[in-house]
């Protein structure tokens, strides 16, 4: 009999997963591009009025058109009211990863929820609450695919820190 296959992901497949993800990111940062590109074109309005309206310059309201700059929240603050857009749409089509922040909690059996039971473990690596607190927020920011990456992380932040 062969070798039994390991149920944990190959390299290659989380290289294709990451590439997907951020390819979905670009597509999701073009449709601020594009929002504000229809509803210029909508308004009537050229790039000049908008940067006018705005205070920005032209030749950023069109690097923002073409999805070529990413916009601060201020910005997408002036550009929502320049615009006549909803504040809070604009800002998620502008900055697509922080719905994910905002949204629902981990399902359980999470990789956060594992290591927040795994007492031993947390112990074993003398993990302050404080550090837990920072841990809980790396685990919003996106997929975490085991407690040995929440270590590493942890690790990586200690040695930043001089802990």
């Amino acid at each position: 009999m062969g070798k039994p296959k390991s149920s944990r992901p190959t390299a290659a497949l989380r290289a294709r997963k990451r590439k997907l993800k951020i390819s979905a990111a670009r597509d999701k940062v073009h449709a601020f591009a594009e929002a504000i590109r229809s509803r210029r074109r909508e308004l009537n309005l050229t790039q000049d009025e908008v940067a006018d309206r705005t205070g920005i310059s032209t030749p950023y309201v069109g690097h923002l058109e073409s999805g070529k700059r990413h916009p601060s929240d201020k910005i997408v603050e002036k550009m929502a009211a320049a615009l006549d857009l909803g504040n809070r749409d604009l800002f998620f089509l502008a900055n697509p990863h922080a719905q994910a922040l905002i949204s629902e909690p981990a399902p359980a059996g999470s990789t956060w929820e594992q290591f927040q039971k795994d007492d031993k473990l947390q112990r074993l690596h003398n993990v302050l609450n404080d550090e837990m607190v920072v841990l809980s927020q790396v685990a919003l920011m996106g997929e975490v695919e085991s407690t040995r990456d929440l270590i590493y992380i942890l690790t990586t932040i200690r040695h930043a820190v001089g802990r």
